[in-house]
């Protein structure tokens, strides 16, 4: 049996997996606030999406606001069938996506003139900065994914992007 995970792969979930591992580890500065030492575990279980700036919906799990996170949040986002969520970028903070279920191209960088196609059991990393817009490829199939960023506030850091603008 070969593993799927071999070459480019592994190299991705490794460097999500240190992106993720170095933006909880901030927390750690001594500039830090201090980490209480009655720590809880905490359940989040959203019921309702939420329609986001990126016009996208979303079901919060874990933020500042749901878990008293400092440093990551998590969230699962839909794009409907035939959606995209709106060009942006989240300025100073690194995504790392886990595509859940159906197709979806990632058109990103200046003007969005690259792009990847990501399918079901793809991971994905947006470096800070990048502007990105997600486009679902099908016409009848919802996509999902599990989106993690380095910005407990996950809203806060949303900017449009107008890929027609000139670079500043």
């Amino acid at each position: 049996m070969t593993s799927r995970f071999t070459g480019q792969r592994m190299k991705l979930i490794a460097m999500i997996a240190g992106a993720l591992v170095l933006s909880a580890c901030q927390v750690f500065r001594e500039d830090a606030p201090a980490v209480s030492s009655v720590a809880e575990v905490v359940t989040v279980r959203p019921d309702a999406a939420v329609m986001t700036k990126q016009a996208l919906p979303n079901f919060v799990g874990i933020s500042e606001q749901t878990a008293g996170s400092s440093a990551i949040s998590m969230n699962l986002v839909i794009i409907p069938p035939g959606g995209r969520a709106d060009p942006h970028v989240h300025k100073g903070y690194e995504s790392a996506i886990y595509v859940m279920e159906g197709e979806v191209e990632t058109r990103y960088g200046a003007g969005l003139a690259k792009s990847v196609i990501n399918k079901a059991g793809d991971f994905l990393f947006i470096p800070a900065d990048v502007p990105h817009q997600p486009v679902n490829l099908s016409k009848t199939e919802r996509a999902v994914a599990i989106v993690s960023r380095n910005d407990a506030n996950e809203q806060e850091s949303v900017e449009h992007y107008d890929p027609g603008a000139p670079p500043k």
